[in-house]
């Protein structure tokens, strides 16, 4: 297939670029920057329009693209931005998608486990309903841009993704200072739970999306064992052989990124369940917590030298 990809050089873009490429695909990355660089096209998605010949011979289409939702403090402004990079772009992409003379057969598209609000302990399927907050709305409003699309006859998936685990990047490379210091604890109560799924399983949940026509609407892309922050918090500790006595100090958090932003970022969680993805055949590399943090780090069972 030849598969157009946005989001490309991303954590998750990255690593799904080269996957496809292993795997014979021919890859066409959408970024904004002027290029002349081979497999690349230029947009702006905050143009009303995308250039037709963006979609000639694309097969599928990922878009992972948007603003991120943790680097700075909520403000009216950050807000807007957040909603309105993931919104803008994903209608246009589907707009343009409905219209081209080739459609591609599948757009596969991000939302995350923030469309179920704080949930506490109840465990959330794809059936479940959308909770409340602001995340929750975001990804609403993101799933619904794909409309335009599915009208069209075209198959849609919405990649709704959980913690995303790499010692590369995101969440778990930026605990790991801290961790490796002493210092990791539990946040908050540490009842909140949290989904996560490894980098590798996040890439391949978007290879079986992308090839499998039974997956279509939301897919919940978590590991099937989701933990709550203190089994995280643990676990992580006893993996990297440092304690994890104290609890994270909330103030200074939220001093720098504002209390709504680590209310539903740290302190909120979602207990979500991969149905959709065990029940269309995909198979986890990586299932519970303990080996998969093993595995990332690079942490055998007898490793010790983290004590000393």
């Amino acid at each position: 297939m030849q598969i157009l990809v946005t989001g490309s050089s991303g954590l998750i873009g990255t690593a799904l670029v080269a996957r496809l490429r292993t795997d014979g695909h021919r890859v066409k990355r959408l970024v904004r920057a002027r290029t002349s660089a081979p497999d690349t096209a230029t947009w702006d998605p905050e143009s009303p329009t995308l250039d037709p010949a963006v979609l000639v011979d694309v097969d599928a289409v990922v878009h992972l693209a948007g603003e991120s939702i943790g680097a700075r403090r909520w403000s009216t402004g950050q807000k807007r931005r957040i909603l309105g990079s993931r919104v803008r772009s994903t209608e246009l992409l589907a707009g343009a998608i409905a219209g081209a003379g080739h459609r591609p057969a599948v757009f596969v598209s991000g939302s995350a486990v923030g469309y179920y609000g704080d949930r506490g302990d109840e465990e959330l399927t794809e059936v479940s309903t959308r909770g409340s907050g602001f995340l929750s709305g975001v990804c609403e409003q993101w799933e619904a841009a794909t409309a335009p699309a599915a009208e069209a006859g075209v198959r849609v998936a919405h990649l709704r993704t959980g913690i995303v685990l790499s010692a590369g990047g995101g969440a778990l490379a930026r605990m790991l200072l801290p961790f490796r210091l002493g210092l990791g604890g539990r946040i908050g109560s540490g009842r909140q739970y949290m989904s996560w799924v490894s980098l590798d399983d996040e890439v391949g949940a978007i290879v079986h999306a992308l090839t499998h026509d039974t997956v279509r609407g939301p897919v919940n892309v978590t590991a099937p064992n989701p933990v709550t922050n203190r089994e995280f918090t643990e676990t992580l500790g006893r993996v990297l052989h440092r304690p994890t006595v104290l609890p994270t100090p909330l103030a200074p958090l939220k001093l720098r990124y504002g209390a709504e932003l680590v209310e539903a970022l740290l302190l909120e969680g979602q207990r979500v369940l991969p149905t959709r993805l065990l029940t269309t055949g995909y198979s986890f590399a990586d299932t519970e917590l303990e080996p998969a943090l093993r595995r990332l780090l690079g942490r055998d069972e007898s490793d010790s030298s983290g004590s000393r």
